[in-house]
């Protein structure tokens, strides 16, 4: 499989949605387990996922309305507004 189509089928594996058509978690795992790129790039895209999730929880736990960090801030306001990954929403 083409790196490219495995990260969109693992992209989605994150988010809890439908692999693509004729991709296998099985596939997915062969792949990764050859293919050092990909496995860094889950890698990255799992710890993004959890660090956003865990601001978004962060956030509504202590009703965060103006964090320091501008940056930050501004993760949060889209977090809130338009949801985090896997969560029906679009972000």
């Amino acid at each position: 499989m083409q790196c490219s189509r495995v990260r969109t089928a693992l992209s989605a594996r994150l988010d809890g949605e439908q692999l693509p058509p004729g991709v296998t978690d099985g596939r997915l795992d062969a792949h990764l387990a050859a293919c050092a790129d990909c496995r860094r790039w889950s890698e990255q895209a799992a710890r993004l996922r959890r660090l956003t999730s865990a601001a978004r929880e962060a956030a509504e736990a202590t009703d965060l309305s103006a964090p320091d960090d501008p940056a930050l801030d501004g993760l949060l306001g889209r977090l809130r507004r338009d949801g985090a990954p896997g969560d029906g929403r679009q972000v």
